[in-house]
This record gives C-alpha cells, structure tokens and sequence, in this order.
C-alpha cells in the first residue's frame, strides 16, 4: 500500500461521504438536480446510503483489500449510473459533476491494485 494510494482513497471517500451527507441532509444543490432529471424522492435515502456504504467501503478497503474493491466497484456503477441519467435526461451541462466523484473513486482503484 503506498502512501499515493491511501490519501487518494482517504479523500476519495470524504468526498464521496460529503456528498452522502449532503443528498441525505437535501441539501438544494443537490436535491434541485435530482428534479431536474426525474429521480423520484422516494430513492433519494436509498441513493444517499448507497453513497455512505460505499465511502465507507473505501476506508474499510485500506484494512481490508477485497471490500475496498468491492466499494470502489459499487460507486463506479453507481456514478456511471448517473451518468446515464444525467444523459437521460438532456441535461448536458451537468455531465462534468457525476465524473468528479467517478473519477477519485477509480483513481483510488487504480492506485489500489499498482500497490
């Protein structure tokens, strides 16, 4: 494990978990998209646990290998769910948000199997 490996994943699943929190608490600038691109309220928990399950899961993957690969896995498919919803729903000038919680969570994968 090197040192790369555990702040990207350190940072990787705060912000993950910020954004957990932030669903979870319904705060605007998350819920408003949410709206905007049809998600039903009823999912938003369930979305916001998925979220903290898998940050959580990225801390857990510095002790214990296979569920940090196992998180990361998980949030990618969630992010990259998003993704499509997000092009689902034409709304093209927020493509950029779902890859910047995509994208440390695949970094910390990465720099988890260069280890």
């Amino acid at each position: 494990m090197s040192i790369a490996h555990v702040i990207v994943t350190v940072l990787a699943a705060a912000w993950v978990g910020f954004s957990a929190v932030s669903l979870y608490r319904r705060a605007a600038f998350v819920v408003d998209p949410l709206k905007q691109y049809s998600v039903p309220e009823s999912w938003w928990t369930p979305l916001a646990l998925a979220k903290g399950a898998g940050a959580l899961g990225l801390i857990a993957g510095l002790f214990i290998p296979y569920m940090g690969v196992a998180a990361a896995i998980g949030l990618i498919l969630y992010f990259a769910g998003a993704l499509i919803t997000v092009l689902r729903a034409r709304v093209y000038a927020s493509l950029p948000f779902p890859l910047l919680y995509l994208i440390p969570v695949a970094a910390a994968m990465g720099l988890g199997f260069a280890a």
